[in-house]
């Protein structure tokens, strides 16, 4: 896969490619010498020239994303459409009615909307807990929420039907 990435206001090039339980990675056409995991969601340990790194990956509301390594903090977009399709800028919609499911087993936390409210893409349906880890569930489109089927404290499995945005 190969994206284009600002970082500080400078394009570049990166190539993915995974190869068993790794990644080979080049930046620029250079392939580089890393070791890349993720630990967590949006959470990679880095090996990079024998240095270690955790690098935890924020995307924000406006499409973009801030970096987190130690101290510092870099804001970073990717160019190309395909990756981060919460994006706002340029982002196809989704159409018609959609219906949002659990991407996995857990349990409803909380619930941000009820039945009826407007609703804008990207905003936050309900929070699924799973494996101790809390998950915002975002709508798809710009809408209101036709039906809510999830409660608060319901289990739920992956694929389980959540509410229907219209």
């Amino acid at each position: 896969m190969k994206y284009e990435v600002v970082v500080g206001g400078k394009l570049r090039v990166v190539e993915l490619a995974r190869v068993d339980e790794e990644w080979q990675i080049s930046l620029d056409g250079n392939d580089l010498d890393v070791s890349v995991v993720e630990v967590a969601p949006h959470t990679f340990s880095v090996l990079l020239k024998g240095e270690s790194h955790q690098i935890r990956i924020v995307p924000r509301p406006d499409g973009t994303l801030t970096l987190h390594s130690g101290l510092a903090e870099y804001h970073g977009e990717v160019t190309d459409p395909r990756l981060w399709r919460g994006r706002r800028h340029g982002a196809l919609e989704a159409e018609g009615r959609q219906q949002i499911t659990a991407p996995m087993p857990g349990k409803v936390v909380r619930l941000l909307l009820q039945e009826g409210d407007a609703v804008e893409a990207g905003q936050g349906l309900l929070v699924v807990e799973a494996m101790k880890m809390q998950n915002e569930i975002r709508s798809p489109k710009s809408g209101r929420v036709e039906k809510l089927f999830a409660k608060e404290g319901l289990a739920v499995n992956a694929g389980d039907v959540l509410a229907w945005v219209e």
